[in-house]
């Protein structure tokens, strides 16, 4: 006997999100990038000089991924790293100018590519997504 989902909400999310994560993946490869490192160059692109932990804390990746990944990145030439002058156990992360280049170029596409995944909702249907999903995440 087959068993039913009694979690179709779940499911439906998960599916929901390893499709959008493949759309990403696809994209970024054609920037020869992984999700992770563009994950990476986004968080800076973003905030700035960020520390290796923060930049662990916002793509929630484990450390040593975390060090593969900027190695990678430092060896494409998109950021560079440097010791902390305030604590000596920190590194600082930042964008190369090939970084922000390159950042400047991906993101327009990016942004296009997940309004577009998102365009099938209006406005009120967008916005009752986020408060459902919310509501999830501060249970967990």
């Amino acid at each position: 006997m087959e068993r039913k989902c009694t979690n179709l909400p779940f499911l439906i999310l998960m599916q929901t999100s390893k499709e959008i994560h493949e759309r990403i993946k696809e994209e970024m490869t054609k920037n020869k990038l992984s999700i992770t490192e563009f994950s990476v160059l986004e968080v800076l692109y973003q905030k700035g000089k960020q520390t290796i932990q923060q930049i662990g804390k916002r793509i929630l990746i484990s450390s040593s991924s975390m060090t593969y990944c900027l190695d990678k990145l430092e060896q494409k030439g998109l950021l560079n790293r440097s010791a902390c002058p305030d604590d000596r156990r920190a590194i600082h992360v930042m964008l190369t100018d090939d970084g922000n280049v390159l950042m400047k170029e991906i993101m327009p596409k990016y942004h296009e590519l997940v309004d577009g995944l998102f365009d099938s909702l209006n406005s009120d249907e967008a916005e009752t997504l986020v408060h459902l999903l919310k509501k999830v995440r501060d249970r967990v």
